[in-house]
């Protein structure tokens, strides 16, 4: 009997969101669920940007990909040990979440990308056959685990990524074929400057290099005392600069061309939805491996951990209604018209009663970590921007994420007020260095979305994968593909009805292919 009602149930919310996933309708939260929204757009009779399909190194055959979305058995996708290895001999796992969707809405994908210089011209909406090389992620792909053969003119970096879909999966999956190239053509501009790691980046591109600038200014300053070409006010004579500079590294190079193309990206899923179904929205996990470096930037509920000699370092943070309170609230301070006349950006403890106008009552503001009192007002009968507490915080009471990509079309139910002013695209970007440290065969990364982390402490999964590796043969490339397969089972089967779907992607930090 329980069977029975469990398939039913499946099936009616499989009905609800097939509409969603395929006309882009409904709201939704994101990580932490939400509901009630509405789209504004429609965009039910465009094509899709990219067809569904699981993430391309599962190589699932589309009868593969309709079992995988059995609500009721949830199989467990791992990778094929018969394939070709993914980068790192990185592990991953999925399993189709209780019901809450049709299809599984996250999205993975793990590539090798190579970036030179650009030869000319600028192309600003980088596609899935973007000019810069990509070293295919698929299983039969070549080269995965091979060093760049020239690096004379470029630099390649590794790269992960997890998008958790809400409210359909067309954000995702188009997230996931192209934000990688959107990162690749940032790159593209300063790859030059990378690879000359002694010299810091110039403040305007096309200037020397400051060292080779002050034995400009040296050989000019010789040169002027025999009243050559270099003589003070040439125009050969560098202008002398009475203010301080600030010394950018390398390192914040790299951040600042990973959060322009997460904006990027966010641009360009606005931009093509008028002419692309693009449903709903993302989180978006992401990890690039560039000159020794991990950086991974996190916009959403995602979760990143390394896992270093039993170890648990922390790599992003959640970004939720109670984590992002304070700039919500400021946000509708300073523009009290995206409240749309129905919300206020004051927090309560509980909702305002009538009766209670004229009383004082617990509140906190934008600019508040504790709480006071103040007299209520009319105006704070309306209901609060941020409602509900945990995991079921909601922005505007429909999407519990704060950070992603995509729901544009995102509206507060049965109104015209669009939640999109109050969500952001701009990541998180935290590094490691990998050569700060000596690495063991069992210090591990694991990325997740928050299926894992809702059920399971960061100490917990550690202590799941410290348990299991060290029973494998250290030299066995394929126990980081069994091991994401274990920290799944343990999410399945600890609450098979309620839990969304999870993305376990493992990547050994030890190894030296950067």
């Amino acid at each position: 009997m329980l069977t029975r009602v469990k398939s039913a149930v499946a099936n009616f919310m499989g009905g609800i969101m097939a509409g969603s996933s395929d006309h882009g309708s409904g709201g939704g939260g994101g990580g932490g669920g939400g509901g009630g929204g509405g789209s504004g757009g429609g965009g039910m009779d465009l094509p899709l940007r990219f067809p569904y399909g699981r993430p391309e190194f599962l190589a699932l055959s589309p009868d593969e990909v309709e079992c995988s979305a059995d609500h009721i058995a949830r199989p467990i996708l791992i990778l094929n040990k018969e394939t070709k290895r993914l980068p790192w001999t990185t592990g991953y796992a999925e399993v189709i979440n209780a019901g809450k969707s049709t299809h599984n809405e996250d999205q993975a994908s793990c590539e090798v990308l190579s970036v030179k210089k650009k030869a000319g011209g600028t192309n600003s909406t980088p596609n899935k056959n973007s000019s810069t090389k990509r070293r295919s992620s698929l299983p039969n792909g070549e080269g995965l685990q091979l060093k760049e053969n020239s690096e004379s003119d470029g630099v390649s970096f590794h790269y992960w990524s997890l998008f958790d879909g809400h409210a359909g999966s067309g954000a995702a999956v188009v997230a996931s074929k192209l934000l990688q190239h959107h990162i690749a053509e940032q790159l593209q501009e300063i790859v030059d400057i990378l690879k000359n790691s002694a010299v810091p980046p110039p403040t305007c591109l096309g200037e020397e290099p400051e060292s080779m600038a002050a034995n400009t200014r040296t050989l000019t300053r010789a040169a002027s005392l025999r009243g050559s070409v270099g003589a003070p006010g040439s125009p050969g004579t560098p202008p002398t600069r009475f203010f301080t500079e600030k010394k950018i590294s390398h390192e914040c190079l790299i951040m600042g061309a990973i959060e322009t193309a997460f904006r990027e990206m966010d641009l360009q899923i606005e931009r093509e939805r008028a002419v692309y179904n693009i449903s709903g929205g993302c989180t978006a996990l992401i990890v690039v491996c560039l000159l020794g470096k991990l950086y991974v930037a996190n916009a959403g509920d995602s979760r990143a951990i390394i896992i270093r000699n039993g170890e648990v370092i922390p790599m992003s943070s959640e970004f939720t209604p109670e984590t992002e309170r304070q700039r919500l609230q400021y946000l509708a301070y300073m523009q009290p018209h995206l409240l749309g006349n129905e919300f206020t950006h004051f927090e309560f403890p509980r909702r305002v009663q009538r009766k209670e106008v004229g009383k004082r009552m617990l509140y906190r503001d934008f600019n508040m970590t504790g709480w006071a009192y103040k007299t209520i007002e009319e105006d704070d009968l309306k209901f609060p921007l941020i409602y509900g507490e945990g995991k079921k915080a909601r922005v505007m009471a429909t999407i519990g994420v704060t950070r992603g990509l995509g729901d544009h079309d995102l509206k507060v139910h049965d109104s015209n007020i669009y939640i999109k002013p109050f969500l952001s695209s701009s990541p998180e970007v935290r590094v490691y260095d990998l050569l700060q440290y000596e690495h063991g065969p069992d210090d591990v990364l694991i990325l997740a979305t928050d299926g894992l982390w809702d059920v399971l402490l960061n100490e917990e999964v550690a202590e799941a994968v410290t348990n299991f590796l060290p029973n494998c043969d250290p030299d066995d490339p394929h126990r980081f593909v069994i091991s994401p397969f274990y920290i799944s089972l343990a999410r399945c089967f600890s609450d098979s009805d309620c839990l969304p779907g999870m993305c376990c992607c493992l990547c050994s930090a030890s190894t030296d292919q950067y």
